[in-house]
């Protein structure tokens, strides 16, 4: 199983592309705080590459910018290339299912979407089906 959450702040606005084939892509960096503090009562933050897709990248596109807090669902995906000078280059980054936008909108911002619920439609239920 391969899944990650996490909550935090972006440290820049998000970089959206589009792909050759059409579909937008957006990175952006989040910054996290550890749950406990170090020796010297520190909390160290740590820093991750969110990559989203289509849709999702075309909302955090529209709705997020630098320093604004998002909850994060998705998996790590790690991938390495050849840089110019020859070297090898590895990136670990969470590739979204799902971006929560955490802050709350300013005065005249628009209100982003809330993400939709898998199946959440409630099931009918007929009364002579309870146990009761």
């Amino acid at each position: 199983m391969n899944r990650v959450m996490m909550i935090g702040r972006l440290t820049k606005d998000p970089k959206t592309t589009t792909t050759q084939s059409g579909v937008k892509v957006s990175q952006f960096d989040i910054a996290v705080s550890r749950r406990f503090a170090n020796a010297d009562g520190e909390r160290e933050t740590d820093f991750f590459r969110v990559v989203a897709w289509r849709q999702t990248a075309e909302l955090c596109e529209k709705y997020l910018s630098k320093g604004k807090r998002v909850g994060v669902i998705g998996a790590l995906q790690t991938r390495s290339w050849e840089a110019d000078d020859g070297s090898k280059r590895v990136a670990t980054e969470i590739i979204a299912d799902e971006v929560e936008f955490l802050t709350p909108k300013s005065e005249g911002e628009p209100e982003p979407p809330r993400p939709a619920k898998k199946n959440a439609q409630p099931t009918p239920i007929d009364d002579d089906d309870l146990p009761f």
